[in-house]
């Protein structure tokens, strides 16, 4: 979540040697390592599947209202400007650009401080709402609606990439305005670690979207995959979202991402108060300039939270393959992650547990995943049984680790031994009682 604060200027950038120093200032030493949560959800009026726009007395700026007292400092563009985000301490309450609404957790040690955290929004949120008429609904894609009926949040930056990113794939609309998700954001101690945790991550990336499809409906029919968010992002725009073939070759490194993101178009570019879209990559920008000046670091930082792959670094690393689920599997998402990646010998299982796919081959088993869920299969393993053994890796790992955080995976140990996504609760719902209303109550968070 970004909160779009006034650029500060820096020195020009004429090479790729700043960024990967950049990358290089995310380093923290082990014991430093921290782990926070990103939890997005839709909102509804209660008994109706209508979407909620900013304005009015029941809109979405009205419910940031009703929470800013709880010690919350409001965020506006200007000072004439709506509220679009709130912030207290490093946690954040954000909008995306069709009203879904994000809380940005705080750094924790430990999954459970953030799982805690996380609780308190969503009984301070539901609270809130509840008195709007509201309710908070946790799945990955909305059920049933068009992009062209969704509402659009104040912010200038969505309204500058309600433009631009269409431009660049058929679905960068539902993209915006009809997903919702969880993430976490992860530390790396040095390069060589920063290399092994998002190659790690990538590989096993096709497993989680399993574990937590929960997108199986568009427009109120079935759709043909569990996971329809994930398969949104297929048309959005292969520059900056997807796979990195370097994760699949052995040749990732910072200078890699770097490369990468340079090679990406723009979508903007701040200057003097204003978005401007011009049509240039990152490194044409820096190469041409832009009316007769050379980027600096703040345009760096803009780009880089345009890029949407399914693991983004920016000062920490980004896991974005989860679709919005309960606050229970949210939780789970911070002790999966921690488990695997903060212990040495779980992350040495992970990096075994499946076969080296190369680039193409990762793709098909990530469709796979999107479409199937956990019924799916690599070869001939199925992929429930290779998420129950990514859950118990993370788990043999915070045992050695903080015993404290492993009861977190129950939820994601019962779907796996189930071999059902969450996706498929969804479809049972609506084979029962197809209507939106109804639905919507079935995954109230």
């Amino acid at each position: 979540m970004s909160l779009d604060l006034k650029r500060v200027a820096s020195e020009p950038l004429t090479s790729a040697a700043p960024l990967v120093e950049e990358l290089r200032k995310g380093e923290k030493p082990r014991t430093q390592h921290r782990l926070g949560l990103e939890h997005e959800k839709f909102i509804y009026p209660v008994g109706s599947a209508q979407p909620v726009p900013y304005e009015g007395p029941n809109g979405v700026g009205a419910l940031l209202e009703r929470i800013a007292p709880g010690g919350y400092e409001p965020f506006r563009e200007t000072p004439q400007s709506p509220v679009i985000a709130l912030q207290r301490g490093m946690a954040a309450i954000s909008l995306e650009p069709g009203g879904q609404f994000e809380l940005s957790g705080s750094p924790f040690r430990t999954a459970r401080e953030a799982h805690q955290e996380n609780l308190e929004h969503l009984k301070e949120t539901k609270a809130a709402a509840s008195g709007l008429g509201l309710r908070l609904v946790g799945l990955g894609y909305r059920p049933v609606g068009t992009t062209g009926e969704m509402p659009w949040m104040p912010k200038t930056r969505y309204q500058v990439m309600r433009r631009t990113l269409p431009e660049r794939g058929r679905l960068a609309l539902n993209m915006m305005l009809m997903t919702s998700t969880g993430q976490v954001s992860l530390d790396w101690a040095d390069e060589a670690d920063c290399v092994r945790k998002t190659v790690a991550v990538a590989r096993l990336s096709p497993l989680l979207v399993a574990l937590y499809a929960n997108s199986p409906l568009l427009e109120g029919k079935p759709s043909g995959y569990m996971s329809f968010r994930s398969r949104v992002w297929e048309e959005v725009d292969p520059t900056r979202c997807g796979y990195l073939p370097s994760w699949f070759d052995g040749s990732f490194s910072y200078q890699a991402y770097v490369d990468w993101a340079l090679d990406a178009p723009l979508l903007f570019l701040r200057r003097e108060g204003e978005y401007r879209h011009p049509k240039l990559t990152f490194r044409q920008l820096m190469k041409e300039g832009y009316e007769g000046k050379p980027p600096d670091m703040g345009d760096w930082t803009d780009h880089l939270s345009t890029l949407f792959p399914e693991v983004r670094l920016k000062k920490v690393l980004e896991v974005r393959g989860a679709d919005s689920a309960s606050a229970a599997m949210t939780g789970a998402l911070g002790a999966l992650w921690r488990g695997i990646l903060y212990d040495a010998q779980a992350l040495e299982e992970a990096e075994l547990l499946l076969p080296r796919l190369t680039f193409t081959e990762h793709l098909a088993f990530h469709d796979t995943a999107r479409r199937e869920g956990l019924a799916g299969k690599l070869g001939p393993r199925e992929l429930h049984r290779l998420a129950g053994e990514m859950v118990a890796i993370a788990k043999r790992g915070l045992q050695r680790l903080d015993p404290e955080d492993a009861p977190l995976l129950a939820p994601l140990e019962a779907v796996a031994a189930s071999g059902r996504s969450p996706a498929q609760a969804v479809l049972d719902a609506w084979k029962e009682d197809p209507r939106p209303e109804v639905l919507m109550t079935r995954f109230e968070l």
